[in-house]
């Protein structure tokens, strides 16, 4: 998924989010491919797993950015849910709490890192810090620029100790996300989704625009980089966010892990039970 990673010159106002980078198919396609790829997924992370208990030191940490409705539990759902849950760490940030307060920002975030052979998930993440922070002038402009330091010493921490790290923004429209606001109104099953704090947000669209700009530059590297994912069509960036773990699992050169045991004589032994 080159066409979505942010590279030098990277320019948000150019990506459109209805747009399916990379795909020619449509929702039907998009859906059978999310499908197709399942086990292929599954296995991966299975073998990412099995790889830990015999010594392995290698996780994947998938990051989810974006503003409210543009998919992050869809993700989790279609996505990571379809791998064995005992494999994976999923946490979601929320507004700190007081204990949390009382550390350095990035205290709360080293302890949902993801162990060995999982695979972790942030529905958002310490990128809240430089983006809800920044747009509301809760720190200081210095304190956030600081911050885009800090974050991108600690991501390089991250992978030096053996986590991939795959960062996403799921990029979606103004519009769309008031049709998507709309239908938890209309739906009295997506009632409780609804925010009303999600409309107030919304007079602050152009500065997490300018926000979020601001951080994908300052913090996609080649260790680890963003991706910014169309979403405006759900089945477009559940396929894109499948893809780019694939890719990333498939890199890694997963292997089974080699048992500490002799196969057939332990076939033998059991075989005489």
């Amino acid at each position: 998924m080159e066409s979505e990673r942010a590279g030098a010159g990277f320019d948000l106002a150019s990506v459109d989010p209805a747009s399916t980078p990379g795909f020619a198919g449509d929702k039907k396609a998009g859906a059978k491919q999310l499908e197709d790829n399942r086990g292929e997924l599954d296995d991966l992370q299975e073998r990412l797993y099995a790889e830990s208990k015999f010594g392995g030191k290698r996780s994947v940490l998938l990051v989810l950015q974006a503003m409210d409705t543009a998919g992050k539990g869809g993700i989790v759902r279609h996505v990571v849910g379809s791998v064995d849950p005992q494999g994976v760490h999923l946490h979601a940030f929320k507004a700190p709490s007081d204990e949390e307060k009382t550390h350095d920002f990035l205290w709360r975030v080293r302890n949902e890192l993801p162990r060995p052979g999982q695979l972790g998930v942030f529905d958002r993440s310490h990128y809240e810090d430089v983006l809800i922070q920044k747009v509301h002038r809760l720190a200081a402009p210095e304190v956030i620029e600081e911050r885009y330091r800090l974050i991108e010493a600690f991501e390089k921490d991250i992978v030096a100790s053996g986590t991939r790290i795959i960062k996403v923004m799921l990029h979606v429209s103004y519009a769309e996300q008031g049709r998507r606001l709309a239908e938890r109104l209309d739906r009295p099953d997506k009632n409780w989704k609804y925010n009303p704090g999600d409309v107030d947000e919304r007079a602050f669209w152009a500065s997490y625009h300018d926000a979020y700009q601001t951080a994908i530059e300052r913090t996609s590297t080649a260790d680890a980089p963003w991706y910014v994912v169309p979403a405006d069509k759900k089945w477009y960036a559940r396929a894109a966010v499948q893809q780019l773990l694939l890719e990333c699992l498939r890199s890694m050169g997963l292997a089974w892990p080699t048992v500490d045991y002799d196969v057939e004589v332990e076939k033998k032994r059991l075989a005489a039970t």
